[in-house]
């Protein structure tokens, strides 16, 4: 048995390994990619964490994997693509394919370049059959309705579900002091749309803490393993204000 709300300074494997299978109801993640697969001196072998992965979702879990493609010798990898397919392999639908546009470029294009600005990451959703869907609406704009062919203008409803394209501020004002945090708001997106209040969310790669921060702020129990010593001091530090406050009560 495992102890929820504690990072497990380890190999996900291990962690995986210990877990009950079919006990996991969501996993939000961003691995190492490419040329950040060896990640603060370690490496992870993606076809073993992928199937432990597949184990331990239960029936109607998801995981959402972002990532995204290094470019290297003049090309993209595609470490992505394959990843994708792997996921779809070993038995997890390819829910949906989404986006994580950055609102500025980290390595804007410079003059003389062969290639436009790279602004986004691949958020795609994995899902264990049918999956819990809880999906977030936004307001729209009233002046984007079309015209029918009878010439009148459908009514356009305040809120519709939202769209696959998520854009958020990437700060790197974060005391976090990791190399690739992720926005909070992308986590808890995540979390609201694809689980329950009590679910467990899991983080295999779980860096500076990001996923069980949102976990928690959402009264979802979670799970983390990061390898990196470092980096657990780094992410217990960052929540230990919010467990704190949850023994008090």
């Amino acid at each position: 048995m495992l102890e929820v709300n504690h990072i497990y300074n380890e190999n996900c494997i291990e962690t995986m390994a210990r877990m009950a299978e079919g006990s996991i109801d969501l996993t939000v993640t961003s691995p190492p990619y490419d040329n950040l697969r060896k990640y603060n001196g370690y490496e992870f072998d993606f076809e073993a964490v992928a199937n432990g992965l597949h184990r331990v979702t239960k029936q109607g879990g998801v995981v959402v994997w972002v990532v995204g493609d290094a470019t290297i010798n003049g090309s993209e990898t595609g470490t992505s693509f394959r990843q994708a397919l792997y996921f779809r392999e070993i038995g997890f639908n390819i829910h949906d394919t989404m986006i994580y546009r950055k609102n500025s470029p980290a390595f804007p294009a410079q003059a003389g370049s062969t290639r436009y600005s790279q602004v986004f990451e691949w958020m795609y959703v994995f899902s264990k059959g049918t999956p819990t869907a809880n999906l977030l609406c936004d307001k729209r704009n009233k002046c984007a309705g079309m015209t029918s062919f009878d010439g009148k203008i459908p009514p356009v409803p305040d809120f519709s579900v939202r769209e696959n394209i998520w854009e958020y501020v990437t700060s790197f004002n974060d005391a976090t002091k990791h190399p690739a945090v992720f926005p909070e708001a992308l986590a808890k997106d995540h979390i609201l749309s694809w689980s329950n209040e009590n679910d467990i969310v899991y983080d295999p790669f779980m860096g500076s803490g990001t996923t069980a921060k949102a976990a928690h702020q959402l009264s979802r129990r979670w799970i983390g393993s990061e390898i990196s010593s470092e980096y657990v001091a780094l992410a217990n530090k960052r929540l230990e204000p919010y467990l704190m406050q949850e023994q008090l009560f």
